[in-house]
């Protein structure tokens, strides 16, 4: 029996005309929120348009039909906010933070994506025990999402003169950036600003002055650090943007652990230090743990290849979305 109910799509896209109606409106421009919902929702029916067109004309099948009716999560669109930090292996766990920082950065820089440090925490050897940035561009959060868990590495670090294989490890965090259309406040009451001076690899100073800043929301606990700009108004300002970020995402995710606490996702069990890939220098090996994925392609991957890797994870959650809207 056919999954599809043609009425169901019919009365969906019989919204198509009203909504365009609507952004023709110039009167709907001074409602920010509602625009981007009626562009978003225009966006998902012009999909579904062509699909159901295409379906019924032979030259698409049932899977993506299917994949045409489900509704893209809002938040796959914004920016990226991305952590990372050294974990396990000391001098060489930090090293290995680096290279996932310069594989991401070398995969933003392809896609015309704009990097932006808000802080980090460098070692003498070009490695980091911690990292954190945003990444501007349309649909880096969407793209990167799947990243947050623990990556673990197998190499032989170049300090090692015995030539052994050495674990290592570090944690990657993703969550979307805030914007305008998130309308709740933050009491200043519940916000801890403290002031320093912005640091520098083995401690020196990048500036004398009490440019950095961190904020900590006094409720949850989180915290938020910005010294990558001379202003200390600019730190503020970025650094509230991270802990609205933050914030927002605790929401999300304590709310989809009420309602789906029995669902296993490629966001895992909601423990972001869970292991979800391994890299194997020695073997050029890359496998991600969650879709039993191995590349034997690690080198390019490492400088910033990662589109078959990331398109992977993409159509195996498209793949999860379907069969539960579905029951396929």
């Amino acid at each position: 029996m056919s999954l599809i109910d043609p009425g169901q799509i019919e009365k969906l896209l019989g919204r198509l005309a009203s909504v365009e109606a609507e952004m023709g409106d110039p009167g709907v421009y001074s409602d920010r929120a509602r625009f981007r919902e009626l562009i978003a929702e225009h966006a998902f029916l012009k999909k579904l348009d062509y699909a159901w067109v295409a379906y019924q004309l032979g030259e698409a099948d049932e899977k993506e039909l299917c994949a045409a009716l489900l509704k893209p999560d809002p938040l796959e669109s914004r920016n990226a906010v991305m952590e990372i930090r050294a974990g396990t292996g000391g001098e060489e766990a930090a090293l290995f933070a680096g290279d996932l920082f310069r594989m991401y950065s070398r995969y933003c820089e392809a896609q015309g994506w704009r990097i932006s440090v808000m802080n980090s925490n460098p070692t003498s050897l070009d490695g980091y025990k911690e990292i954190v940035f945003t990444v501007e561009g349309g649909g880096s959060y969407g793209r990167f999402r799947f990243e947050s868990g623990g990556h673990r590495v197998q190499r032989v670090p170049e300090t090692e003169a015995q030539g052994r294989i050495h674990t290592s490890a570090a944690t990657v965090v993703v969550f979307p950036e805030a914007d305008e259309a998130d309308d709740f406040d933050i009491p200043d009451s519940e916000i801890r600003i403290d002031l320093f001076c912005a640091g520098g690899a083995g401690g020196q100073h990048v500036n004398k002055t009490e440019s950095a800043v961190r904020m900590t929301h006094i409720p949850t606990g989180l915290v938020a650090v910005c010294q990558d700009e001379r202003s200390q108004q600019r730190n503020r300002e970025k650094c509230f943007a991270t802990l609205k970020a933050r914030i927002l995402d605790k929401r999300r995710r304590d709310e989809e652990a009420k309602l789906e606490a029995d669902r296993m996702t490629l966001r895992g069990s909601g423990d972001r230090s869970e292991r979800i890939r391994t890299y194997n220098f020695p073997q050029n090996r890359l496998t991600d743990h969650r879709i039993d994925l191995t590349l034997y392609s690690l080198d390019r991957i490492i400088d910033g290849e990662m589109g078959p890797l990331l398109d992977a994870l993409s159509a195996h959650d498209l793949d999860e979305r379907i069969s539960r809207a579905f029951a396929i």
